[in-house]
């Protein structure tokens, strides 16, 4: 079984800090649901009032459409892995997975086989006799998964489980983590500072910043289309012209800057002096002569070969520095540092957007 999430106008606030400011956001049963944003931003502040170990200033928690306020943690349909796991390193496996079977009175026998199916579940069959320190960090990750699965929780809350991890075992224990949300059918609720984990696992991003939620969408709605700079910024890397908006027409808008005019969609409520436009490295190209908009001239300063891409950086006459990705897949050619060329993009591919959402809600 898993359960929906209702977050109605929640605020938590520390003494005069507020480190949740007017949140709103229902997760649905059996969702993969991820806060994204950086630390301090207020996302493991509610996953803990999620669980119970805060109660909200404000607003209204309901977990299945049952509010929650006076639960204590144990009352909760709910599971916490934190970042550090907290294995119990003189416990067997089984015994680690089952401990929460034990408090609760179920017997040795059904508890050995509940974790065996656990074990099963979560690809590590025949480990169950063995101890944590035999383990490897990605083992460890799935037994701590385990055990949080054996009291049958609606809603599994996870605190950057993967931080302490190497990036190539991050990004399996990515998939991993997401086929397992798949075969149990629970609600995953996923805290995280990284964009790529938060993208790659999710049904749903929310991205925060200061307390605030700026923007929930699918993965890939908040790459192609953030609602303000900050989701543009904190999601992808971006190029950003400063300048001020010249005319718009049909939801797309010119932008004078000090680099030249340019013209990309724009946000509605964005104008005046001081706007900034934003787009992403891969969306950029280098071309041999200037473009009929949206044209820089630039110098090449630096090629990086990053693996699958090409990163080149060039700066414009006006100071301005550009990075432009490039695939590494034998198609296009890769310019000598030095070179003259023409940074251009397609007013589609760009965003004039407002700054990050500074009011609560």
């Amino acid at each position: 079984m898993s359960a929906g999430i209702e977050l109605d106008n929640v605020v938590c606030d520390f003494g005069r800090f507020r480190a949740v400011d007017h949140v709103n956001v229902h997760i649905q049963p059996g969702e993969f649901f991820s806060f994204l944003g950086p630390s301090g931003c207020g996302k493991t502040t509610i996953l803990r009032m999620v669980s119970g170990f805060i109660e909200p200033t404000a607003g209204v928690i309901r977990i299945g459409g049952t509010d929650v306020r006076g639960q204590r943690p144990n009352q909760r349909p709910t599971a916490l892995i934190f970042q550090n796991l907290a294995l119990f390193p003189l416990m067997p496996i089984w015994e680690n997975i089952s401990f929460g079977l034990e408090v609760r009175g179920v017997g040795k026998a059904e508890r050995r086989k509940k974790a065996e199916e656990l074990l099963a579940l979560v690809d590590l069959p025949g480990a169950a006799d063995k101890m944590v320190s035999q383990l490897s960090g990605g083992q460890k990750q799935r037994v701590a998964i385990a055990r949080a699965l054996a009291v049958e929780p609606q809603v599994m809350l996870l605190d950057e489980p993967l931080s302490a991890l190497d990036l190539k075992l991050r990004q399996h224990m990515r998939a991993e983590l997401r086929a397992i949300q798949k075969r149990t059918g629970v609600t995953f609720i996923y805290i995280t500072h990284d964009q790529g984990e938060a993208l790659a696992m999710s049904d749903r991003v929310g991205v925060m910043s200061q307390g605030r939620l700026q923007q929930v969408s699918n993965p890939r709605d908040i790459y192609n289309n953030p609602v303000n700079g900050f989701v543009a910024s904190f999601v992808g890397e971006n190029n950003i012209l400063t300048g001020e908006v010249q005319t718009s027409h049909e939801g797309f808008s010119t932008l004078a800057t000090p680099h030249g005019t340019f013209r990309a969609r724009m946000a509605d409520g964005v104008g005046g002096k001081g706007v900034k436009l934003y787009v992403r490295p891969e969306h950029t190209k280098l071309a041999a002569t200037a473009g009929a908009e949206n044209s820089v001239a630039v110098t090449v300063k630096e090629v990086a070969f990053e693996g699958n891409f090409i990163s080149v950086i060039s700066d414009s006459d006006t100071g301005m520095a550009f990075t432009s990705e490039l695939r590494n897949d034998g198609s296009v050619t890769v310019p000598e540092v030095g070179s003259k060329h023409f940074v251009t993009f397609d007013a589609a591919r760009a965003a004039i957007l407002p700054d990050a959402n500074v009011t609560g809600g």
